[in-house]
């Protein structure tokens, strides 16, 4: 029996293949830095080993998953060479494992985790369904057909996907540590496409996408009339929101989700769209959208006193617009406090305009120092230039989080790809 080694298993999406290895009775461990991460609760309550990283946890007969982070001169990684044991990177692996399963991929700049969470909840509704989520969450269900999996455009690391069918949410320039401008984003997502098999669904009202050439049929899903896949209709309460879809201009059906934002209409309808196409029953469809529970870190809420405080993952303008909005829809009448942490230097100086313009939309905004990476140059940015463009915005430290108390019966936003969790924890410690 193979005993899968991930070196660097409390990576998201390492996490996540872990889990979908383990549930199909694979033995499964791993190894990574000693600090805590939000991923490693599902693999301590599963049982899988985590060890700190040290090459004596290299053993003979051992097949060795290692993650992008980790360098070939990693100590492991060497080890595992001395050994002569195979080792395959993370996106290498889940290329070759998807192709025994009718495979769906979700890419796009944003949406990708909340539009993967939802297709596995609904499609599992009607046949075994494995899956693998961009917030640490993987599932290997016994006797799957479907597996629906998050693939990331970063570093073009998607394009050792080979997929059946692709949903596109949008593209957008983002990484710009990576990614040149907005064409060299579209050129990786235009070599992905060539390489689906049976079709892709992509957001129509985005003009890149519209550009977008295959060798399978492209079905557009968006609000404009020319799509194939059209939400019609829209009805936006405190409770959520539902809408008709037309299927080529003809009505299909009335569907309601429990969450809030075009953005939500948008991943439903793409869902909708592939599980009309593999013929799913549409009565399953609409019973799975409106129990989604939804994915770890996208408004993820708690109530607070008389405070709503939620965590989210926005970390672009266009995500940070579109979690305001869907709090406005949520909670009309209070007011929304922004508490916003910068990801990378390179991403916080080519938005910094976009930035501002997106948490004007909050009622007042509290900025956290940048969260940067090692790798970067930081030049002479800081989170002032951030603050400068907002008015009244102000820094927030782990230390004066109390400043939050006086927003009474208001919507706190946690907002941010780094360690943003740590200033919601240190607010709530002191309100206890």
């Amino acid at each position: 029996m193979t005993i899968y080694h991930f070196v660097g298993i409390k990576g998201s999406g390492m996490s996540a293949l872990a889990q979908v290895l383990h549930d199909m009775k694979f033995q499964v461990q791993g190894s990574d830095v000693e600090k805590r991460f939000f991923t490693q609760l599902a693999l301590e309550q599963s049982g899988i080993t985590i060890l700190p990283f040290q090459k004596e946890n290299i053993k003979p007969g051992m097949t060795i998953i290692a993650g992008n982070a980790f360098p070939d001169s990693h100590e492991e990684i060497q080890e595992a060479m001395r050994l002569g044991l195979p080792i395959i990177r993370y996106h290498r692996f889940l290329g070759d494992f998807m192709q025994n399963f009718t495979s769906i991929a979700i890419t796009g700049a944003h949406g990708k985790t909340s539009t993967t969470g939802l297709l596995s909840h609904v499609i599992a509704g009607a046949k075994p369904t494995s899956f693998l989520i961009g917030d640490g969450t993987g599932k290997g269900e016994e006797g799957a057909e479907y597996f629906v999996f998050e693939a990331c455009e970063y570093r073009r690391h998607f394009l050792s996907y080979f997929p059946d069918y692709a949903i596109m949410t949008n593209i957008d320039f983002d990484h710009p540590d990576y990614f040149a401008n907005i064409d060299d984003v579209f050129s990786a997502f235009q070599e992905m496409a060539v390489q689906v098999k049976k079709g892709i669904f992509a957001y129509g009202d985005d003009e890149q996408l519209q550009k977008i050439q295959a060798k399978v049929p492209v079905l557009f899903y968006g609000f404009g009339e020319e799509n194939d896949y059209q939400a019609k209709n829209i009805v936006k309460t405190t409770d959520g929101t539902s809408f008709d879809v037309f299927i080529r201009n003809t009505f299909y059906d009335k569907f309601s989700i429990p969450t809030f934002g075009d953005h939500s209409v948008l991943n439903a309808l793409a869902v909708i769209g592939v599980c009309h196409y593999e013929e799913i029953d549409v009565e399953i469809v609409k019973e799975q959208l409106q129990t989604f529970q939804g994915v770890k870190r996208r408004f993820s809420e708690k109530r607070v006193g008389t405070q709503i405080l939620i965590d989210d993952y926005a970390h672009h303008p266009t995500e940070i617009r579109a979690t305001i909005d869907a709090a406005k829809q949520k909670y009309p009448d209070k007011q929304i406090v922004a508490v916003f942490q910068p990801h990378t230097f390179s991403r916080t100086q080519a938005f910094l305009e976009d930035f501002a313009e997106s948490l004007r939309q909050a009622d007042k905004t509290y900025l956290c120092e940048i969260f940067g990476s090692a790798r970067e140059n930081h030049g002479k940015l800081t989170i002032k230039d951030l603050q400068d463009k907002i008015e009244n915005a102000e820094v927030l430290s782990e230390e004066n989080t109390s400043v939050l108390n006086k927003f009474e019966n208001s919507v706190i936003i946690f907002m941010g790809a780094g360690d943003i969790q740590k200033f919601q924890e240190s607010y709530e410690k002191q309100l206890s």
